[in-house]
């Protein structure tokens, strides 16, 4: 039995930040019925990079979904939707704050409809507080949250993480929030709301830049690639390019001085102690530029990592995914897609003992794709039913 096998979850959200949270759960074994648009559906359906018509970027977020269509601003819309809400455990939403209100299917409408509930919401700055009708995206999360000022090189732009930081961040949030009040409503019985927002997580993955900030008086800068306070722990060129090594404390550096022929700059009064290399971090750059350059990323990692010290290359996308260990544990997984054909996507990084590992996932769903089997099966419609509901355009 997958950990939550008897799970079902009415997904009205769209894009990244809502699917991203039922993609994890539907990888732990929640039944995921998606709610689209009729005929447009997620706005992701028509975001790149497209193979023969499909939308890449949608099937690796919606794999192995369901979905059903539905037309929200009809009345016979809303009342299918509470319908539904009396069948699930969680409704997942995307939407501006007050949107769902304005539809009359806000939490607390529908909590009196399925008081075992679990409503969450992900949005750009939450349901409360002066910013919550705001519009946000992932660049606002991170420019707002305090990331993009500590990201990058020093003089240089403010730069965005490489990928939808605050977006995926939310996710994560998000579903942590579900399974906690899964596991609430197994002692209470009731369920709850979720409110989550994308500027709260990323505020909350600042690490020790708040701390910092109240020790050394100043908002902390962008620093390239190196940590704030652990040094050596960054990039390094080597002849042929660049490697990184991190040498979290004082044993792994004389380790690696050792690897390196250095042992003089093990006990030099400028990086004997771990503060002292942050401290004089331009002239131990220096140093180590000096040697790293004699020899190869290659050659110089099998050295530093048979010492013991963590290091590794700086891997391209397609290096990652030829990477062993990334293979062996199941990361790149296989979707047959009826019209992109085969497609490799990420796989789940939730190991678990009864988790069974599947080398494969199934396709996305076309809009509206399930309608017979979710309107039938859980609401008991008749065929006829279903087609004057189309007809209607309801669904």
């Amino acid at each position: 039995m997958l950990p939550l096998e008897n799970i079902k979850i009415l997904d009205l959200s769209r894009v990244l930040a809502g699917p991203y949270c039922t993609m994890i759960l539907s990888d732990l074994g929640a039944e995921v019925i998606k709610v689209e648009i009729p005929e447009t559906g997620d706005d992701s359906r028509s975001f790149g990079p497209f193979l023969n018509g499909q939308s890449l970027y949608f099937l690796s977020i919606n794999r192995e979904k369901k979905s059903i269509s539905l037309n929200l601003k009809t009345e016979r819309g809303k009342e299918l939707l509470k319908e539904l809400v009396k069948k699930v455990d969680v409704l997942v939403e995307n939407y501006r704050p007050g949107t769902m209100e304005k539809l009359g299917l806000g939490y607390e409408e529908l909590k009196k409809i399925n008081p075992s509930l679990i409503y969450a919401a992900s949005s750009g700055y939450g349901h409360t507080g002066p910013s919550s009708q705001k519009a946000s995206y992932d660049i606002l999360a991170q420019a707002m949250g305090g990331v993009m000022s500590i990201t990058g090189w020093p003089d240089a732009p403010p730069t965005r993480v490489g990928m939808s930081l605050g977006d995926i961040t939310a996710s994560l949030y998000t579903a942590i929030g579900i399974l906690a009040a899964i596991h609430q409503r197994t002692t209470t019985g009731l369920g709850q709301k979720v409110d989550i927002a994308m500027l709260d997580c990323q505020v909350s993955i600042l690490e020790n830049a708040i701390t910092r900030y109240q020790v050394e008086g100043s908002s902390p800068q962008p620093l390239g690639n190196r940590h704030p306070t652990i040094t050596p722990f960054q990039a390094f060129k080597a002849s042929d390019g660049y490697f990184v090594i991190a040498a979290g404390n004082d044993g792994l550096w004389a380790k690696l001085c050792e690897v390196l022929g250095r042992n003089e700059l093990i006990n030099d009064p400028r990086f004997s102690t771990n503060k002292l290399r942050t401290q004089n971090i331009e002239p131990l750059n220096a140093e180590l530029g000096v040697t790293f350059a004699t020899r190869s990323a290659t050659e110089w990692i099998e050295a530093i990592d048979q010492a013991g010290i963590p290091c590794g290359p700086i891997n391209t996308i397609d290096e990652v995914m030829a990477d062993k260990q990334v293979l062996s544990r199941n990361m790149i997984v296989d979707v047959d897609d009826p019209k992109a054909g085969k497609v490799k996507i990420a796989g789940n990084p939730i190991k678990m003992s009864y988790l069974l590992e599947k080398p494969y996932r199934d396709p996305a769903p076309d809009i509206g794709e399930h309608n017979d089997d979710i309107y039938s099966g859980l609401l008991y419609l008749s065929s006829s039913e279903i087609d004057l509901l189309r007809e209607n355009k309801v669904i």
